[in-house]
């Protein structure tokens, strides 16, 4: 398996016979140099978005429709894009679950929101990927919430791919607390982080609250972590 952050909340995902791409906001992002993009997408078969914010959807659909490979998502945010980009795309809701070309993705709640142009589309969403003896939580931009005690007691995750910059999302505290709490992580990997000044710019609270045997990997753009 090989997790590649793309910046912000984008990650490239190798997992089974799939190649992932979480969010991938390549287009003005701070973190992302532009002139990569094609090494950064190269061979993808998904595009999975979490929510409708700009930092998450700015360039999913065109991707998307570029590649001719299916988005995948919530039922009301993927008619939206496939609308206005007329990709293929596979919507579904929290609770079910897709084949992804051997990674399965379930779609999991999230607490936030999810808007284009200030009108709310769809809702938010995590993903639980499972593949290659992992399972991995991408918690999507959220705050803790009750629902990750049964999340992490059901499905188990050993990787978290946590949103932890504050003000839009939980903080490095925050994220600590519910990974102790209700997950038995083995990796945890920030995000939606370092992109702007009003986030947090490193992971230091992050890694003080976990116990030792776990291991906080701050990613750097384009550098695969490989598990």
């Amino acid at each position: 398996m090989q997790i590649t952050w793309l910046g912000h909340s984008g990650f490239r995902i190798e997992i089974e016979k799939a190649i992932l791409l979480i969010d991938p906001w390549l287009t003005g992002n701070p973190m992302f140099p532009a002139s990569r993009e094609a090494e950064a997408v190269a061979g993808a078969t998904h595009v999975l978005v979490t929510h409708g914010h700009g930092d998450h959807i700015a360039d999913a659909g065109r991707i998307a429709a570029e590649k001719g490979i299916p988005l995948v998502g919530q039922y009301d945010l993927m008619g939206y894009l496939k609308g206005k980009h007329g990709a293929e795309i596979i919507g579904y809701n929290k609770g079910g679950t897709v084949d992804l070309a051997g990674a399965r993705a379930t779609l999991v709640t999230a607490s936030h929101s999810s808007s284009v142009d200030g009108v709310a589309v769809g809702s938010e969403t995590g993903f639980m990927i499972a593949g290659e003896g992992h399972t991995i939580y991408v918690s999507g931009d959220t705050d803790i919430m009750a629902d990750m005690e049964w999340m992490g007691e059901y499905h188990q995750p050993d990787i978290g791919i946590l949103a932890c910059g504050g003000h839009f999302t939980m903080d490095m505290q925050r994220a600590a607390w519910a990974a102790r709490k209700w997950f038995n992580f083995r990796w945890v990997i920030p995000c939606h982080y370092r992109t702007f000044g009003l986030l947090a710019q490193d992971a230091s609270v992050l890694k003080a609250g976990l116990p030792p045997d776990v291991d906080v990997i701050e990613p750097e753009v384009l550098d695969p972590i490989r598990i």
